[in-house]
């Protein structure tokens, strides 16, 4: 198996829509509730892509997954953390490629000058609730580097029940007192 990441592109917008499609109709694992327009996938590709990286993985020139990062938040004293996100095509996870591709996002934001990347994660409550949601997510996190640091109960509404939600944290980087943010 040879993966290939590079950056996403408006072009890709439709096969990475197929990828993401599956996760808003049959899972919990991304709170929004209708798939997105093909033009509103397209838009924030371009929004995410023009600060932060937006990767993809391509087996034999296939894409089979994708991750992103975005600002954590809006105030000045935030530009060092981003929120990341990544999805696999669900005939591709459990090869490896999710660990390539958040590597490969990882190293960007470190070099782009990023201290703290945040994963936000919904998280089974009980048995019920994995017909909707694997609790392999947590675990992937924190085998490249993430640990909780916060627990929501009940936050999201899907499939007619509540579902907790976890924020796990990685520091990259340097510490030192940074100047400015550098450009991606």
């Amino acid at each position: 198996m040879m993966i290939n990441i590079r950056k996403a592109t408006p072009a890709d917008a439709q096969a990475l829509l197929d990828i993401y499609a599956p996760y808003v109709t049959d899972t919990a694992i991304t709170f929004e509730y209708d798939v997105p327009s093909l033009d509103d996938f397209r838009h924030r590709i371009e929004t995410f892509s023009a600060h932060y990286p937006y990767l993809v993985a391509e087996e034999d020139g296939v894409i089979v997954g994708y991750s992103y990062a975005h600002r954590l938040r809006e105030r000045a004293a935030y530009q060092w953390c981003v929120e990341t996100t990544i999805y696999l095509d669900r005939n591709h996870r459990h090869e490896h490629i999710g660990t390539v591709l958040y590597q490969a996002l990882e190293k960007a934001l470190e070099r782009q000058g990023i201290k703290n990347m945040y994963a936000s994660i919904t998280v089974p409550d009980n048995e019920a609730d994995r017909k909707y949601i694997p609790k392999t997510s947590p675990l992937f996190h924190e085998h490249l580097g993430f640990t909780e640091v916060g627990h929501f109960h009940q936050c999201g509404w899907k499939f007619n029940r509540w579902f907790d939600m976890i924020w796990m944290e990685k520091l990259i980087g340097d510490r030192k007192n940074p100047e400015k943010m550098n450009s991606k």
